[in-house]
């Protein structure tokens, strides 16, 4: 936000000699307008910045979602409830307990291999930007799993360079070339909020062209981005789940579905509200706060991104005690 600093006026001094000459009270008073008139053109230049990035959003929304239709919840899914991890189905007890056994049940006799997580911006943000939750959550996973994870986070434009990223990963001889084993060891992780979440869905279906498995995608107010299409969960992903709010001028998906519902378990579609309990945004740009309220409240609300953690920790396996415990998901933690 731009801010004004109070000019002092020599006219309004009282001087022994008399008045000011009114050459001097001229200069000071062009002065104090252009300084107003340039404070007020970068504001301006703010509001269409903000006014732009919205408008480019709408545009990206699907039609259904426009005009704010309502979307029915298929049989099974739920929505609109307070979210804990207890309540998210498709995790049981003992895989809570020991996430090796979600994670090693296809392959048994083999050892699994490190837990790739990518996660998405939304918007037009840097992939280094620790105001938000994406890159937080990815550092203290890094941190906490460093022998069992491998977390890396993207801007939303940058999908090529996650897949080649996921690539040399998986491509374990160095060959250049990925095997069917090498294929089907991979253990992937994808999540994104908004932009980023549309761009976790088309990662995902990137991968399923290859024949390379993801465990788990997570979209948060997910956002669909021209050319792609963030409501059809590729069969290629085990799990998927969508946190989603329905507040104010940008707001999320509302359901996703899977492609193949044999080969993929929508976990739900879960709703945040926030009129009565808002969230502190407090780092974020006052256009976003003004426009984009609740867009970002979900992207900043513990409560949803302690169940995403806890979701991702359910696919790590260790080989020893973790570094540290977690860090705690709070607005002072950033």
């Amino acid at each position: 936000m731009h801010t004004t600093r109070d000019l002092s006026i020599a006219g309004d001094k009282e001087y022994d000699s008399g008045a000011a000459p009114k050459s001097t009270i001229d200069v000071v008073t062009g002065t104090s307008l252009r300084t107003k008139i340039l404070c007020t053109r970068a504001v301006l230049r703010d509001i269409c910045c903000t006014a732009w990035s919205i408008l480019a959003l709408a545009v990206a929304l699907p039609p259904e979602m426009q005009a704010n239709a309502a979307c029915s919840v298929q049989e099974g899914q739920l929505a609109s409830q307070t979210v804990t991890l207890n309540s998210l189905p498709g995790i049981d007890a003992a895989a809570r307990c020991n996430p090796s056994l979600n994670a090693a049940e296809n392959h048994p006799s083999e050892a699994p291999g490190q837990l790739i997580v990518i996660g998405f911006m939304g918007g037009r943000i840097r992939a280094n930007d620790f105001v938000h939750r994406e890159a937080v959550m990815a550092k203290e996973l890094q941190q906490r799993y460093p022998r069992a994870v491998h977390a890396a986070v993207f801007a939303n434009h940058d999908g090529e360079i996650a897949l080649k990223t996921i690539l040399h990963l998986l491509d374990k001889n160095r060959d250049g070339r990925l095997g069917a084993k090498e294929k089907s060891a991979a253990r992937i992780v994808i999540f994104g909020h908004s932009w980023g979440a549309s761009e976790t869905i088309t990662l995902a279906r990137r991968l399923n062209e290859l024949s390379i498995p993801v465990l788990l995608t997570i979209q948060v107010d997910s956002v669909q981005k021209s050319n792609q299409n963030d409501g059809h969960v590729p069969p290629n992903v085990r799990e998927a789940i969508n946190f989603y709010q329905s507040e104010g001028l940008l707001h999320g998906r509302r359901v996703i579905e899977a492609t193949d519902p044999k080969k993929t378990t929508i976990l739900g579609n879960y709703e945040s509200t926030y009129r009565e309990n808002p969230v502190s945004c407090a780092g974020y740009p006052w256009y976003a706060r003004a426009f984009m309220k609740s867009h970002i409240e979900i992207e900043n609300d513990p409560s949803v991104w302690s169940k995403i953690e806890a979701l991702i920790q359910t696919k790590v396996i260790e080989d020893g005690p973790p570094r540290s415990a977690p860090i705690a998901l709070t607005p002072s933690a950033l």
